[in-house]
């Protein structure tokens, strides 16, 4: 089953973000090798910067996807005002469709 993230950055946490990009780039990378990671990206501001996060996973149950979420060096960071893990039914564009 598919979930997505539905990320919202903390205002004035920019830095924190950066900084941490590295670690949670190779977290992505490492769930996509796993075959876990469908899809993930950031939201962007007025200004084009990064002000959140939407990340699609594939799960066993809603339990496994949060732990995913909760794996994130973005949210151990303490980078996300709130995240939201919501089933998904992917339908338009599916690359496997």
């Amino acid at each position: 089953m598919l979930f997505a993230f539905v990320c919202k950055d903390k205002p004035g946490y920019l830095n924190v973000r950066m900084d941490t990009r590295p670690a949670h780039v190779d977290h992505l990378n490492a769930l996509n090798e796993a075959g876990t990671l469908k899809m993930a990206g950031p939201f962007l501001d007025a200004e084009g910067k990064p002000n959140g996060s939407l990340v699609i996973v594939e799960a066993e149950s809603i339990e496994a996807a949060i732990a995913i979420a909760d794996s994130d060096p973005y949210t151990k960071a303490g980078l996300f005002e709130s995240v939201e893990v919501k089933p998904f039914n992917w339908v338009f564009n599916k690359p496997e469709a």
